[in-house]
């Protein structure tokens, strides 16, 4: 691949960067997909599909483009957790693809993609439609590993311990499930192992129900079971716990050292001033969080639906809410497909993230391998947005440019006033997507009164409508 020069490199920049551009006139330059002359398949309608179907418009609008997805509205699971503590509704995270319809001339078969035939490039559906194309992106999400954990399946998920990790009917039985704790009660969240979607995700769901049960239900406790020992904002969100609802952090966890601060961006005259002045409260008691991690025996073992009990390597432990969160996979159209390795996830090339093992076929979002980029809704739509720029390019019949990625993952501590994130910025190095060495988090020696927590929360709130309106209006 020829490298670009810096002046392409500086539009490309402009173009994956660009959320602003979604709102503008560009709708004017789309044409009917009818006079188009290359054809490009999605399968998936969520984040990673939308935004390259809408991007991929905007960038080369005689390319037409169609989604096919199942579903006729999208839930969104970033921000879904919300919903459990009553901080948003089901409706509030439905987001409508008529816009992209619309606006941007992209067609969708909402149907179930069930086979392909790679030689002749023809997807078919469980309608019965064929549908040609030029390249195809498949952005599946994830699929869950119940098998690795004894007396786990579909159906104790479904009826008795919920991940609620895509939202729909088991957000709303866990949502049910934690209004309906009794006074004292026990709730268990159980994060799965690495590599998973959204990172921070089951600890700012563990901080917003302890939140929601601090106001309700005072002497009730969450416990996390951890398969893990470190995690992603752990040192800032650990230290949001500490000082809102009595967590003692473990004495074992090593991320308040001078080696953890330095791979999460400080400089050593940084990290070693951050520990001179973080001082975490010493409380007498257990709190009402608690999080046991894998070296101290968090991985979940086993479980029992009818006693509602979970056998970890430390103890079992018996609860009236479980939100067991396993292990995840690529979707299921991806194992169908043939995209997927012995790691359980799909391997690509970095730069234009076609699969290493079917032609004319990229994969992005949760389900691609993307090494230090984290399985998150920013991450798909970044990666949406350098994929529909490169299939602009292969279509042409030109060189793919050299991409830089952004992330960054918001999270509350529980309390809405009380926000958190982590900013990273990746490029490809030799294969493979590494993460640049810059400062990652907010101080560790903020107080608690310091304004950039509650800038955090109100940029959280807003990051998600703003991203929506990136990726499907």
């Amino acid at each position: 691949m020829n490298h670009a020069n810096s002046s392409s490199r500086r539009q490309f920049l402009k173009l994956i960067g660009a959320t602003a551009l979604a709102s503008t006139g560009f709708s004017n330059l789309v044409r009917a997909a009818g006079d188009a002359s290359k054809h490009v398949v999605v399968i998936g309608g969520g984040v990673g599909g939308a935004t390259f179907a809408k991007y991929l418009r905007l960038y080369a609008p005689d390319v037409a483009v169609t989604i096919i997805e199942k579903n006729k509205e999208y839930l969104r699971p970033y921000g879904s957790s919300e919903v459990i503590v009553g901080h948003a509704s089901i409706k509030d995270i439905t987001v409508s693809y008529d816009r992209l319809q619309q606006k941007y001339g992209v067609k969708f078969i909402f149907d179930t993609a069930t086979d392909v035939d790679f030689d002749k490039q023809v997807v078919k559906t469980a309608g019965g439609q064929s549908v040609n194309y030029d390249r195809l992106i498949v952005s599946p999400g994830i699929s869950f590993d119940f098998d690795s954990i004894e007396g786990l399946n579909q159906q104790v998920s479904d009826t008795v311990m919920p991940h609620a990790w895509i939202p729909g009917p088991q957000l709303e039985l866990l949502t049910q499930q934690v209004k309906a704790l009794p006074q004292g009660g026990t709730v268990l969240v159980c994060p799965p192992p690495n590599p998973y979607r959204c990172p921070p995700g089951p600890y700012e769901r563990a901080g917003l129900i302890t939140q929601y049960l601090k106001e309700h239900n005072p002497t009730a406790k969450v416990i996390v079971l951890d398969p893990k020992s470190s995690f992603t904002t752990d040192v800032t969100m650990l230290q949001a716990w500490n000082r809102l609802y009595e967590f003692n952090i473990p004495e074992d966890f090593k991320g308040y050292s001078v080696k953890a601060l330095l791979a999460a961006g400080f400089t050593e005259a940084e990290a070693k001033a951050q520990l001179a002045e973080l001082k975490p409260i010493k409380h007498n008691k257990p709190g009402q969080l608690s999080w046991v991690m894998g070296s101290q025996g968090g991985r979940v073992l086993r479980v029992d639906a009818k006693t509602k009990t979970v056998y970890t390597e430390g103890g079992e432990y018996k609860a009236d809410v479980i939100n067991l969160i396993p292990p995840m996979k690529a979707g299921k159209i991806a194992f169908d497909w043939g995209l997927v390795d012995n790691t359980g996830w799909c391997p690509v090339n970095r730069v234009t993230f076609e699969s290493s093992l079917r032609k004319n076929v990229h994969v992005i979002g949760d389900s691609c391998i993307a090494d230090a980029m984290p399985k998150s809704g920013f991450s798909a739509n970044g990666q949406a947005k350098v994929a529909a720029l490169q299939v602009k390019a292969l279509l042409a019949g030109k060189e793919p440019q050299e991409p830089i990625f952004q992330n960054t993952c918001y999270a509350l501590a529980g309390n809405k006033d009380y926000g958190q994130f982590v900013s990273d910025i990746f490029r490809v190095k030799e294969g493979k997507i590494v993460r640049m060495n810059n400062p990652r988090y907010l101080p560790l020696n903020l107080k608690d009164d310091d304004l950039r927590y509650a800038l955090s929360g109100f940029y959280t709130k807003n990051w998600m409508k703003s991203f929506t309106d990136d990726c499907f209006a």
